[in-house]
Protein backbone atom coordinates (compact mmCIF):
# COMPACT_ATOMS: atom_id res chain seq x y z
CA UNK A 1 0.00 0.00 0.00
CA UNK A 2 0.90 3.65 -0.98
CA UNK A 3 0.54 6.25 1.55
CA UNK A 4 1.81 9.12 0.16
CA UNK A 5 0.94 12.21 -2.09
CA UNK A 6 1.02 11.58 -5.72
CA UNK A 7 4.54 12.92 -7.69
CA UNK A 8 2.38 15.81 -9.80
CA UNK A 9 -1.27 16.65 -10.64
CA UNK A 10 -1.64 15.74 -14.35
CA UNK A 11 -2.89 18.62 -16.90
CA UNK A 12 -6.01 18.58 -16.33
CA UNK A 13 -6.64 18.37 -20.31
CA UNK A 14 -4.34 15.72 -20.56
CA UNK A 15 -5.22 12.32 -22.52
CA UNK A 16 -3.54 8.86 -20.61
CA UNK A 17 -2.48 7.33 -23.70
CA UNK A 18 -1.22 4.11 -21.76
CA UNK A 19 -4.44 3.22 -20.02
CA UNK A 20 -8.30 2.00 -21.74
CA UNK A 21 -11.33 3.65 -20.01
CA UNK A 22 -13.80 0.42 -19.22
CA UNK A 23 -17.71 1.29 -19.03
CA UNK A 24 -19.05 -1.44 -16.47
CA UNK A 25 -22.59 -1.78 -18.25
CA UNK A 26 -23.15 -5.67 -17.39
CA UNK A 27 -25.08 -5.37 -14.26
CA UNK A 28 -28.56 -6.42 -13.56
CA UNK A 29 -30.05 -3.30 -12.09
CA UNK A 30 -32.09 -5.41 -9.63
CA UNK A 31 -32.50 -2.35 -7.11
CA UNK A 32 -33.52 0.02 -9.90
CA UNK A 33 -36.11 -2.77 -11.22
CA UNK A 34 -34.82 -1.61 -14.93
CA UNK A 35 -31.81 -1.27 -16.79
CA UNK A 36 -30.54 1.42 -15.37
CA UNK A 37 -28.12 2.06 -17.99
CA UNK A 38 -30.61 3.32 -20.29
CA UNK A 39 -31.70 5.69 -17.92
CA UNK A 40 -31.80 9.54 -19.11
CA UNK A 41 -29.45 12.10 -16.99
CA UNK A 42 -28.67 15.32 -18.46
CA UNK A 43 -30.04 15.18 -21.83
CA UNK A 44 -27.99 11.74 -22.52
CA UNK A 45 -28.31 7.77 -21.32
CA UNK A 46 -26.27 7.57 -17.85
CA UNK A 47 -24.50 4.78 -20.40
CA UNK A 48 -23.16 7.43 -23.13
CA UNK A 49 -22.44 9.75 -20.37
CA UNK A 50 -19.95 7.65 -19.29
CA UNK A 51 -18.55 6.96 -22.48
CA UNK A 52 -18.38 10.76 -23.20
CA UNK A 53 -16.48 11.40 -20.10
CA UNK A 54 -14.05 8.64 -20.37
CA UNK A 55 -13.47 9.44 -23.89
CA UNK A 56 -11.95 13.16 -22.77
CA UNK A 57 -9.18 11.08 -20.91
CA UNK A 58 -8.47 7.91 -22.60
CA UNK A 59 -7.22 7.05 -26.78
CA UNK A 60 -9.24 4.01 -26.25
CA UNK A 61 -13.32 3.47 -24.95
CA UNK A 62 -14.94 0.00 -24.39
CA UNK A 63 -17.77 -1.33 -22.39
CA UNK A 64 -18.18 -4.49 -20.95
CA UNK A 65 -21.32 -5.89 -21.05
CA UNK A 66 -23.33 -9.49 -20.86
CA UNK A 67 -24.61 -9.47 -24.20
CA UNK A 68 -23.19 -6.85 -27.30
CA UNK A 69 -25.92 -3.77 -27.32
CA UNK A 70 -26.94 -2.69 -30.67
CA UNK A 71 -26.53 0.58 -29.55
CA UNK A 72 -22.77 0.86 -28.26
CA UNK A 73 -20.89 2.54 -30.84
CA UNK A 74 -17.67 1.62 -29.07
CA UNK A 75 -15.81 -1.45 -28.57
CA UNK A 76 -17.91 -3.73 -26.44
CA UNK A 77 -15.89 -6.41 -24.45
CA UNK A 78 -17.98 -9.49 -23.43
CA UNK A 79 -17.47 -11.07 -19.63
CA UNK A 80 -14.71 -13.65 -19.41
CA UNK A 81 -17.31 -15.72 -17.22
CA UNK A 82 -21.33 -15.08 -17.37
CA UNK A 83 -22.75 -13.75 -14.43
CA UNK A 84 -19.79 -13.02 -12.04
CA UNK A 85 -20.09 -9.54 -11.40
CA UNK A 86 -17.28 -7.09 -12.38
CA UNK A 87 -14.37 -8.91 -11.40
CA UNK A 88 -15.30 -10.81 -15.10
CA UNK A 89 -15.58 -7.50 -17.34
CA UNK A 90 -12.48 -6.36 -15.14
CA UNK A 91 -10.80 -9.17 -16.23
CA UNK A 92 -11.60 -9.33 -20.22
CA UNK A 93 -11.11 -5.55 -20.76
CA UNK A 94 -7.55 -6.08 -19.44
CA UNK A 95 -7.20 -9.22 -21.54
CA UNK A 96 -8.24 -7.34 -24.75
CA UNK A 97 -7.60 -3.92 -25.00
CA UNK A 98 -4.12 -4.28 -24.79
CA UNK A 99 -3.05 -1.68 -22.64
CA UNK A 100 -0.71 -0.97 -19.26
CA UNK A 101 -3.51 -0.49 -17.62
CA UNK A 102 -7.67 -0.23 -17.37
CA UNK A 103 -9.44 2.55 -15.69
CA UNK A 104 -13.03 0.74 -14.61
CA UNK A 105 -16.11 2.93 -13.94
CA UNK A 106 -19.08 2.02 -13.46
CA UNK A 107 -21.86 2.86 -16.28
CA UNK A 108 -23.99 4.59 -13.22
CA UNK A 109 -21.39 7.27 -11.56
CA UNK A 110 -23.22 10.63 -13.16
CA UNK A 111 -20.55 12.62 -11.66
CA UNK A 112 -17.00 11.31 -11.89
CA UNK A 113 -15.61 13.31 -14.14
CA UNK A 114 -12.24 13.61 -15.83
CA UNK A 115 -10.42 15.81 -13.22
CA UNK A 116 -10.96 13.06 -10.72
CA UNK A 117 -9.89 10.37 -13.04
CA UNK A 118 -6.79 12.04 -14.08
CA UNK A 119 -5.84 12.77 -10.50
CA UNK A 120 -6.28 8.92 -9.61
CA UNK A 121 -4.15 8.36 -12.16
CA UNK A 122 -1.04 10.18 -10.59
CA UNK A 123 -0.99 7.17 -8.10
CA UNK A 124 -0.47 4.67 -10.70
CA UNK A 125 2.89 2.46 -9.80
CA UNK A 126 3.73 -0.39 -11.70
CA UNK A 127 4.48 -2.40 -8.34
CA UNK A 128 0.42 -2.32 -7.72
CA UNK A 129 -1.94 -4.03 -8.83
CA UNK A 130 -4.71 -1.34 -8.84
CA UNK A 131 -5.43 2.35 -7.51
CA UNK A 132 -8.63 2.46 -5.77
CA UNK A 133 -9.79 5.13 -3.98
CA UNK A 134 -11.84 4.46 -0.59
CA UNK A 135 -14.68 7.22 -0.08
CA UNK A 136 -16.54 6.84 3.56
CA UNK A 137 -14.49 4.15 4.67
CA UNK A 138 -15.58 2.35 1.72
CA UNK A 139 -13.35 1.29 -1.10
CA UNK A 140 -14.65 1.98 -4.89
CA UNK A 141 -13.49 -0.56 -7.08
CA UNK A 142 -15.75 0.27 -9.71
CA UNK A 143 -14.23 3.79 -10.35
CA UNK A 144 -10.61 2.23 -10.35
CA UNK A 145 -7.36 1.52 -11.93
CA UNK A 146 -5.85 -1.97 -12.91
CA UNK A 147 -3.12 -2.83 -14.06
CA UNK A 148 -2.49 -5.43 -17.23
CA UNK A 149 0.08 -7.21 -14.66
CA UNK A 150 -2.37 -8.13 -12.51
CA UNK A 151 -4.55 -10.28 -14.50
CA UNK A 152 -3.33 -13.48 -14.02
CA UNK A 153 -3.74 -12.45 -10.12
CA UNK A 154 -7.45 -11.50 -11.03
CA UNK A 155 -8.10 -14.40 -13.49
CA UNK A 156 -7.19 -16.85 -10.86
CA UNK A 157 -9.99 -14.94 -8.15
CA UNK A 158 -12.52 -15.00 -10.78
CA UNK A 159 -11.71 -19.05 -11.32
CA UNK A 160 -11.01 -20.23 -7.76
CA UNK A 161 -12.99 -20.57 -4.80
CA UNK A 162 -14.46 -18.59 -2.07
CA UNK A 163 -15.17 -15.22 -2.58
CA UNK A 164 -14.61 -13.31 -6.12
CA UNK A 165 -16.15 -9.65 -5.14
CA UNK A 166 -13.56 -7.20 -6.58
CA UNK A 167 -13.25 -5.57 -3.35
CA UNK A 168 -12.61 -9.60 -1.78
CA UNK A 169 -9.97 -10.09 -4.56
CA UNK A 170 -8.34 -6.34 -3.80
CA UNK A 171 -7.57 -7.34 -0.10
CA UNK A 172 -5.56 -9.98 -1.12
CA UNK A 173 -3.58 -7.95 -3.70
CA UNK A 174 -1.10 -5.08 -3.51
CA UNK A 175 -2.94 -1.81 -3.68
CA UNK A 176 -2.78 1.79 -3.84
CA UNK A 177 -5.46 3.10 -1.42
CA UNK A 178 -6.58 6.49 -1.93
CA UNK A 179 -8.82 7.86 0.59
CA UNK A 180 -11.00 10.69 -0.18
CA UNK A 181 -8.74 13.27 2.03
CA UNK A 182 -5.92 12.58 -0.12
CA UNK A 183 -7.94 13.02 -3.25
CA UNK A 184 -9.26 15.99 -2.70
CA UNK A 185 -5.74 17.00 -2.18
CA UNK A 186 -5.30 17.46 -6.18
CA UNK A 187 -9.07 17.64 -6.82
CA UNK A 188 -12.42 18.72 -5.26
CA UNK A 189 -15.09 17.46 -7.32
CA UNK A 190 -18.65 17.01 -5.71
CA UNK A 191 -20.45 13.91 -4.98
CA UNK A 192 -17.81 12.15 -7.52
CA UNK A 193 -18.58 8.71 -6.34
CA UNK A 194 -22.15 8.83 -6.48
CA UNK A 195 -24.02 5.73 -7.75
CA UNK A 196 -27.57 4.94 -9.09
CA UNK A 197 -28.57 1.57 -7.43
CA UNK A 198 -32.11 3.07 -6.91
CA UNK A 199 -35.31 4.98 -8.08
CA UNK A 200 -34.10 6.99 -4.70
CA UNK A 201 -30.34 7.24 -5.73
CA UNK A 202 -31.57 8.73 -9.62
CA UNK A 203 -34.28 11.28 -8.09
CA UNK A 204 -31.44 12.61 -5.44
CA UNK A 205 -28.55 13.03 -7.91
CA UNK A 206 -30.97 15.03 -10.13
CA UNK A 207 -32.07 17.20 -7.52
CA UNK A 208 -28.46 17.66 -7.54
CA UNK A 209 -28.08 18.77 -11.02
CA UNK A 210 -31.47 21.34 -10.50
CA UNK A 211 -32.99 18.46 -12.45
CA UNK A 212 -36.24 16.39 -11.65
CA UNK A 213 -37.17 14.88 -14.85
CA UNK A 214 -38.66 10.87 -14.03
Amino acid sequence: MIDSVPHSVTDPAATIDDCTGLVLAGGESRRMGRDKTVLEFGGRSLLQSAVDRLRDVFPQVWVSVRQRRAEVTVPQVLDEVPDAGPLAGVCAGLAQTGDAWVFAMAADMPFLDGGTIRALATWRDARYAAVVPIVDGVPQPLAAYYAAAALPALRAALAGPGKSGLRAVLERLDVVWVNEDRLRRVDSAQHAFADVDTPDDLARCRQWTGGDKA
